[in-house]
């Protein structure tokens, strides 16, 4: 059963327990006719049904009930009070609800409505320190409503800036994977500006069409340098230099791992496959998956035993493999990690990125036993060429 269905039992049992228990007493309190008894009891007790689907409802009703009984009604002369306890607990729970739950103009008016009853039918002077009793629950209530409030505008806020941070994370790593992608595409680019400029004094026999033709070629892809040197530019911070040297990819793994071991996480690495046929690209996506895995390993479980496999494939193969696992965090000292183990990444949602941006996928689950895994499957030449 849900926590809202064992809420609707909890006020069923009540009500009629209320109901079971003003019944038998209402001749102790009050002058009124057998026939007619469960139907004023029905009238102090019944109300409180409402109390989570409409209490200010539930309210008018019960208030309506003891504005009317003493008119019809009389109370036993023995008896100190104008209404059943049942019927006077039932009325301050209801008015509770409606301050706590209702607008506060309804809420404003149910405290109204209820000092002014008491001051009504109290005896003597009874009235006001009731009035006083009622104020006291009625700001109680208030002070109640505003903390639970202001706990759930807080609890918005800061899923709002959950959402606002990943946001953040994602354009982030886009931008670097961007940054990255056009260190490559610029890499290249100045070896065909450099292959085309050379090609005549390279080869021999090289017709004058042939000479204007490379000519025309570097100078193309000149100006293409230029127009990507102008977006690195744009995409990098400032202060921060364009490097135009080929970006790491999986033959810089084993160095990676080197460096793992050195910053103190106890590392299996294994490599498979072959790497002729993986772009730069999805070579430069699986390091950089891997290199985050790593520094989230050592940052959130150190000293715990981590298994890194790359599988490359064969070279008809599709898909690069990139599967990173960490176990449980071990009971020894914890092994803070220096700054090579620094990946400058945006944790999972940077992965997810990097996978994404060469057409592959990622995936990232606690695992059962304690301990974190990262996989991530990656064509090994990225998007097929014309694809969107």
């Amino acid at each position: 059963m849900s926590s809202g269905g064992v809420l609707d039992l909890t006020v069923v049992v009540t009500t009629l327990t209320l109901f079971s228990v003003a019944w038998p007493t209402l001749h102790l309190t009050h002058e009124v006719p057998a026939p007619l008894q469960p139907i004023v009891a029905g009238c102090a007790a019944l109300p409180f049904a409402l109390i989570r689907v409409n209490p200010d409802l539930g309210w008018l009703i019960s208030a309506g009930a003891a504005l009317t009984i003493p008119w019809f009604f009389d109370v036993h002369a023995d008896y100190p009070l104008p209404w059943q306890v049942v019927h006077i607990i039932v009325l301050l729970v209801l008015l509770a609800a409606v301050v706590l739950r209702c607008p506060p103009v309804h809420a404003g008016l149910a405290w109204l409505g209820t000092v002014l009853l008491f001051i009504g039918y109290a005896p003597g002077r009874d009235g006001f320190g009731w009035a006083f009793g009622l104020t006291a629950l009625a700001l109680f209530c208030v002070l109640i409503r505003w903390l639970v409030l202001s706990r759930r505008q807080l609890a918005r806020q800061e899923e709002l800036s959950e959402l606002e941070r990943t946001r953040r994370t994602v354009l982030e790593e886009r931008a670097r994977i961007a940054r990255d992608l056009h260190d490559v595409v610029a890499h290249h680019m100045s070896l065909v500006v450099v292959q085309a400029q050379t090609a005549p004094y390279r080869l021999s026999d090289v017709s004058p069409e042939a000479r204007a033709e490379f000519d025309s070629i570097g100078e193309v892809a000149r100006q293409a340098l230029n127009e990507i040197r102008g977006m690195l530019g744009v995409l990098r911070s400032d202060g921060q230099s364009a490097e135009l040297a080929p970006q790491p990819g999986v033959g810089q793994l084993s160095a990676l791992f080197d460096s793992s071991r050195r910053a103190g996480v106890s590392l299996t690495p294994v490599v498979s496959g072959e790497q002729d046929g993986v772009t730069e690209a999805v070579g430069l996506a699986a390091y950089r998956i891997v290199q985050e895995s790593l520094a989230n390993a050592a940052r959130h479980a150190p000293g715990a035993a981590v298994e890194a496999r790359v599988d490359l494939g064969a070279a008809e193969s599709e898909l690069v493999v990139v599967t990173v696992v960490n176990g449980p965090v071990a009971n020894g000292p914890v092994v803070n990690a220096p700054g090579a183990m620094g990946s400058g990444g945006n944790g999972i949602a940077g992965m997810r990125e990097r996978a994404q941006s060469v057409g592959g996928t990622l995936e990232a689950h606690p695992l059962a036993g304690g301990g974190f895994a990262v996989s991530a499957r990656l064509p090994r030449t990225g998007f097929a060429v014309g694809s969107a």
